[in-house]
């Protein structure tokens, strides 16, 4: 069993993270005639846009156990010009839950009949695990005959990481899985007491050279939409726009929608439509 997130050490390494992929140009500082030995802003200059002691930074960065309240969390978001994903991933690491981000009900049964009715759209539905938990014939017939997976390996993660059919599936594998990885790390920071994330980062940093080395990154963002190449090994290339919705009654869950990005991509996906019809692996409800 993995231990949970080391809040401390997460949180320093990550303000050392950020801290050194700025220059005092992009925060609007005077660039000093002294030669820098480390990358990045100064603790001193990150504690005076903050408005917070140097040593206060520098017991962040050395993980000394502190948790900084909203406010300070809000000024050294602002200070290291964190994103919206970023920021967010702060507050959620520090246990002061972004808003947005708490499950609040079960909408399992309209998401389930949702992804059925948008058929002939491959579309399926992930937790914040990113196990697949629905989808529909498409989908399935697309990307891979998912009832035949083991339970543990329904996940998009592991299955782009680890599963040998997808090492050709995407023609752009490092940005997907870069991508993947950000916004895992985002989940993972949201939920530190779930264990079965836990060990599903520490099973794909032990198995993946690839994963840990993305995984050290620590890249933070959550993919709402955009594009994917594929190289289907049935109907050739296919460019897909995809689409993520997070319904209001379950935070946890994702709906994902694909669409051809151009008419080549979409012949491809009416004939997947076509195949799914006359032999369509079984629709798994949520």
């Amino acid at each position: 069993m993995s231990d949970r997130v080391d809040v401390a050490h997460e949180l320093a390494v990550f303000l050392r993270a950020r801290r050194e992929r700025l220059s005092p140009e992009d925060v609007g500082l005077p660039r000093r005639r002294r030669t820098r030995r480390t990358p990045g802003l100064r603790r001193e200059e990150v504690a005076e846009l903050a408005a917070v002691s140097v040593d206060y930074v520098i017991r962040l960065e050395q993980g000394r156990g502190l948790r900084p309240s909203p406010d300070v969390l809000d000024a050294l978001a602002g200070a290291l010009r964190l994103s919206d994903d970023e920021r967010a991933y702060l507050f959620d690491l520090t246990r002061h839950w972004s808003a947005g981000r708490r499950p609040s009900g079960d909408a399992a049964e309209w998401l389930s009949s949702l992804v059925h009715d948008l058929s002939p759209l491959p579309a399926m539905v992930v937790d914040h695990r990113f196990d697949i938990v629905a989808w529909n014939p498409e989908m399935a017939w697309l990307m891979l005959d998912f009832p035949k997976l083991p339970e543990e390996q329904r996940n998009t993660m592991y299955l782009c990481v680890l599963h040998p059919e997808y090492t050709g599936l995407y023609l752009d594998r490092e940005r997907t899985i870069r991508e993947g990885i950000a916004d895992l790390r985002a989940a993972w920071a949201a939920h530190p007491d779930d264990t079965a994330l836990a060990d599903l980062v520490e099973r794909l940093r032990s198995q993946s050279e690839e994963f840990a080395r993305l995984w050290e990154r620590r890249d933070v963002m959550v993919n709402g939409h955009g594009t994917k190449a594929l190289l289907h090994p049935r109907v050739g290339p296919i460019s897909i726009e995809y689409e993520v919705l997070t319904p209001l009654g379950d935070g946890s869950r994702r709906l994902v929608i694909y669409r051809a990005a151009d008419p080549v991509s979409q012949e491809a996906l009416d004939a997947v439509a076509r195949e799914a019809r006359a032999g369509t692996p079984a629709l798994r409800a949520i």
